[in-house]
């Protein structure tokens, strides 16, 4: 055989019969020349200690579990087992083990069968049973070894409990028990021990039945108080016969209920108390002792819940005010016991159960002893209580709100609850903690039932706070009616943290009652009292209770906070809490960055009107400077409402320029060739191209609206500058788009002759392509085509003019932009008109004068009226709109209208 190695975890069984760990190392299997045989050998990882060496004996019966586990006994009371990181490594471990035992691999126990000879293999299983031992003093070892030795084979286990039954053979060995312990024969009463722990553990209904009969039962707890590893027998049936006591708080007449009661009571004692820990062979060996338990406590309910007499003399007594508290206190007891043991029934069963306790008055009997003062009887009404209210809280509901119309709310069956709560002595308050769950249970409406005739949401909500609210807010208030908690010690901390739950709880699932109720009463600011506590879980909760109700968004609520200036106690929280980072800080700004981050406007602008001053300083988190930023965006809004209906008439309609736009714009209409160009054609992005007629008429016409009314200012304007009178030609404005929709406008302005100026501006609106004109532009753009009327003009030769002037200001303005550039200046391209140090000489060089000559002069009155700030015939451009970033003010728009009327330029006067 060859050397394997694999990493393992060895474990041994304690006298405890728990599992030690005795270290991690490596097992091979080889052969020992000490021991004689093949052995299983583990060396520790850390230091290559050995920790293991154990032989394989081939009467050894290994068990394989789990498919990385393999445990068996070196020796009585010695387990050991190996732990395998991987199942490869213990399947090949344990092949050697089969190897060794001869044995199949497949097999999950190697010892199935004993040692023998195939005669008396064969004998064995056609044999019909197992021969014991005669029941004799003398060959007590022997009837010991027979049963240790049937118990690894499932065979010889059926064989030795048939032997067993047939014979009678345990009565024969409860007698022997008896004569060993008169004759104080140790070593008898140490086999008898082994014995009848090895019936235990063959698993048999029969069995148990004969050990577990009035007869029996006692002597066989007798025998399992001689336990060989304890020095001193045990005292089992000294505690069960003068110790425990049996109380009969209601006779019982049928003599099968209290045999069973007993026998359940004793069998239950034996499993916990005198029986050891199972090992891991016998792990599964005490299934049909649990079974047995749980259908004696099923059996035990049904004959209960059968007699009708019994039920109605128990509840009769509970609830007579002549019964004594002893008495009344063994009732309870009893009653908890029996609700206790319902929760082992099948649901069926259980529904049948409960449906019989509600039908005999559990309810009003729960209602007179909560009211009672004992303590220990309250105790226990209420785990009754809790198993009702967990089963079926509807049923509950019901009781409760038809009561209400019989009884005053003083004496309800919820509010002794809430009563029950408050008045909790418990320092640790573990009964309030309870009945708050209950609580909880009962106003949840995730478990309440919705009919076509009525909703149990709607009838017991309204019941809960016109009748109950009250009592569970009574120390809420009681406590907060100065500036800060009237009492702060820790259990009254713990209630008011209690309620508090609670009450979120409701804020979070009642909608309509709790929000009339905390405004009613003025809940939240009663609350935030708590936020001065010197206990800081109860100050938390009281934020958590507010953040709950800020995170419904619902403006009534709101409302009711501004109006109060509730913010005002988390704030001075906030600042008494200073610099330090703790769950406090957090808490409070996660509040107000929900406030932030969800954008409500009304919270807002409360908080910064009210608190800035005291939070403007707040420089560790952008919380508060975000709060500002979002209050000053509201103002914007609300001071230019014209903005705010521009902004929503083209807000779906619009993009955003940035300066990289205007400049490519530039370069593609200067780039173009004249002859690409169609007459009247607009060089526009292909992008404000696809734009459909009806998206680009419509908030055009909305702009000219807005123009028209400045008509009659523009009038005096050109009135004032006119220095010839002489009159300019009239022209259209025509909409260049799929379908022409033409605004014609008659203009009696004066044009201007003579005077030196520019050739216009290239950043009045409606020049074309011009960066000026776009600055402002947006993706709505509208081609607008002025045509000259003049019979004698020739219009192609107005276009060749009007190329020519605008490619000449934009290489003036190219040039103006690379000197910049090169001086580390930004360029921004002049859109005022105003003929600044950015005003170019449209002049030009000779050979474009001699350009511009030669275009003939019938043009001239079309360049004054566009040197005068007109729009040119046949000019298609960009309609100039407000931005939706930028404010648009009246006075500016004058101001620009103004600045539109420019001087002569040197080209008009070369043309006159």
């Amino acid at each position: 055989m060859t050397d394997t190695r694999r990493r393992v975890k060895v474990y041994t069984l304690n006298e405890e019969r728990q599992w030690d760990d005795r270290g991690t190392g490596h097992v091979s299997s080889c052969y020992v020349e000490r021991l004689k045989g093949m052995s299983l050998l583990v060396r520790a990882e850390s230091d290559g200690s050995l920790l293991l060496e154990s032989k394989i004996n081939a009467n050894t019966a290994y068990q394989k579990q789990q498919d990385t586990l393999i445990v068996w006994s070196e020796a009585e009371n010695y387990d050991l087992a190996l732990s395998f990181q991987e199942k490869a490594g213990c399947d090949e471990i344990w092949e050697k083990i089969c190897q060794v035992q001869g044995k199949d691999p497949s097999v999950d126990i190697t010892q199935d069968l004993v040692d023998e000879s195939e005669e008396e293999r064969f004998d064995d299983m056609s044999s019909p049973g197992l021969e014991l031992p005669s029941c004799e003093l003398s060959r007590l070892e022997e009837i010991t070894e027979v049963v240790a030795s049937s118990l690894p084979s499932p065979l010889r286990r059926e064989k030795l409990a048939s032997a067993l039954e047939n014979e009678g053979y345990i009565k024969k060995l409860l007698e022997l028990f008896h004569v060993c312990e008169d004759l104080e024969n140790t070593e008898g009463l140490h086999h008898l021990y082994e014995i009848v722990k090895g019936i235990f553990l063959l698993n048999r209904t029969a069995l148990f039945e004969v050990m577990f009969s009035e007869d029996c039962i006692m002597d066989i707890i007798g025998c399992l108080e001689y336990d060989p590893t304890s020095s001193q027998p045990r005292k089992h049936r000294e505690f069960l016969t003068k110790t425990a006591k049996f109380k009969e708080v209601i006779t019982i007449s049928d003599p099968e209920l209290k045999q069973k009661i007993h026998q359940t009571y004793r069998v239950q004692y034996i499993q916990d108390m005198v029986l050891p820990t199972p090992s891991v062979f016998e792990e599964n060996m005490l299934s049909t002792l649990h079974s047995f338990i749980f259908f004696n406590k099923v059996e035990i309910v049904g004959m209960l819940q059968e007699d009708e007499k019994f039920l109605t003399e128990l509840f009769a007594q509970l609830t007579d005010e002549a019964t004594d508290d002893e008495k009344r206190q063994e009732l309870v007891n009893f009653l908890k016991e029996f609700c206790a043991f319902s929760q082992t029934l099948q649901p069926q069963n259980r529904d049948a159960f409960f449906k019989t306790l509600s039908n005999m008055g559990v309810l009003p009997a729960l209602e007179v002893i909560l009211g009672m003062d004992d303590a220990q009887v309250r105790s226990a009404a209420t785990d009754i209580f809790s198993y009702l209210v967990e089963y079926n809280p509807s049923m509950v509901r019901e009781f409760v709100m038809q009561e209400a119309q019989q009884n005053d709310d003083d004496i309800l069956l919820i509010n002794l609850i809430i009563e029950h709560m408050i008045c909790d002595t418990d320092p640790e308050l573990g009964g309030a903690v309870q009945l708050m769950g209950l609580l909880r249970t009962l106003v949840d409406p995730e478990n309440m039932l919705a009919t076509a005739n009525k909703t149990e949401k709607t009838e017991f909500l309204g019941f809960f706070y016109k009748h109950c609210m009250h009592v569970l807010t009574a120390p809420l208030l009681a406590n907060t009616t100065e500036e800060k908690p009237s009492k702060d010690d820790f259990q009254t901390a713990q209630l008011l943290a209690l309620i508090l739950e609670l009450l979120t709880f409701c804020v979070e699932h009642h909608t309509y009652h709790i929000k009339n109720y905390i405004i009613n009463k003025d809940i939240l600011r009663r609350v935030l009292v708590l936020m001065s506590s010197q206990h800081v879980f109860v100050a938390l909760c009281a934020l958590r209770f507010m953040r709950k109700i800020v995170g419904l968004k619902d403006e009534f609520y709101n409302r009711y906070i501004m109006k109060s200036f509730l913010f005002e106690p988390v704030v001075k929280a906030f600042l008494n809490n200073g610099s330090r980072y703790n769950l406090m800080n957090s808490a409070i700004i996660e509040l107000f960055e929900y406030v932030r981050v969800e954008d409500i406007k009304s919270l807002t602008a409360h908080v910064i009107e009210n608190y800035w001053k005291a939070l403007e300083d707040v420089e560790y988190v952008q919380t508060f400077k975000g709060l500002k930023l979002r209050y000053e965006q509201q103002r914007e809004r609300q001071d230019n409402p014209k903005l705010d209906s521009m902004r929503s008439i083209l807000r779906n309609h619009r993009y955003r320029r940035d300066a990289r736009t205007l400049e490519d714009e530039e370069e593609m209409w200067f780039n173009t060739d004249e002859d690409e160009l169609e007459d009247g054609e607009a060089v526009v992005p292909p992008s404000e191209k696809a734009k459909t007629d009806e998206d680009i008429i419509d908030p055009i016409s909305k702009f000219m609206e807005r123009k028209k009314l400045k008509d009659s200012e523009e009038k005096e304007v050109l009135l004032k500058t006119n220095l010839t009178g002489r009159q300019s030609p009239s022209f259209k404005l025509s909409f260049s788009s799929g379908t022409k929709t033409n605004l014609t406008s008659q203009s009696s302005a004066s044009s201007l002759s003579g005077s030196p100026g520019s050739p216009g501006s290239p950043g009045s609106p409606g020049s074309p392509g011009s960066p000026g004109s776009v600055s402002k532009s947006t993706s709505q753009t509208a081609a607008i085509t002025t045509k000259c009327l003049s019979p004698e003009h020739n219009e192609q030769d107005c276009n060749a003019r009007r190329s020519f002037r605008w490619k000449k200001t934009l290489r003036d303005r190219r040039a103006r932009r690379r000197e910049m550039q090169s001086q580390n200046v930004k360029y921004t391209p002049d859109i005022s008109g105003e003929g600044s140090e950015h005003e170019f000489d449209a002049q030009g060089s000779e050979e474009e004068q001699e350009e511009l000559a030669s275009i003939p002069e019938s043009c001239s009155e079309m360049e004054d009226d566009f040197t005068q700030g007109q729009r040119p015939g046949g000019l298609v451009g960009l309609v100039d709109y407000p931005d939706d970033d930028e404010e648009e003010d009246e006075d500016e728009e004058e101001e620009e209208e103004k600045e539109e009327i420019l001087p002569l330029s040197k080209k008009a006067r070369l043309g006159s």
